[in-house]
């Protein structure tokens, strides 16, 4: 039986718990950091879509959530909520693993909000 852990390849997972880490420091501040979305997960059978830029060990993960309604927000997912997710035929949600974000997260979200939709 599987976890959240399932939904990320190994180095995308070490680079948003560094990120959380990282953060927790400064968050807060004026030091806080936005981070390039290290994940993309994306729902095969739906409009629904998630850039994470940070998690925490125990997978409550901060990035622009899109569940496919045309309004994406920054905000806080549950990663076990997400994993939880079964589609036709048991297929689950998946991380895009050709994806590669090139600019901050708040970029897209900008992008985002505007265009109803998370654009990469």
């Amino acid at each position: 039986m599987g976890t959240w852990i399932d939904l990320l390849e190994p180095n995308a997972l070490d680079s948003l718990i560094q990120n959380h880490r990282e953060q927790q420091r400064v968050k807060g501040t004026r030091e806080e950091r936005d981070f390039v979305p290290v994940a993309k997960l994306f729902c095969p059978w739906g409009a629904a879509t998630w850039l994470l830029s940070e998690c925490a060990p125990d997978g409550l993960a901060f990035g622009l959530c899109d569940m496919g309604f045309g309004s994406p927000e920054l905000g806080y997912v549950s990663l076990d909520e997400v994993y939880a997710i079964k589609g036709p035929g048991g297929i689950r949600i998946e991380q895009d693993v050709f994806w590669k974000g090139d600019k901050p997260l708040s970029r897209y979200a900008d992008e985002a909000r505007v265009r109803g939709r998370i654009v990469d």
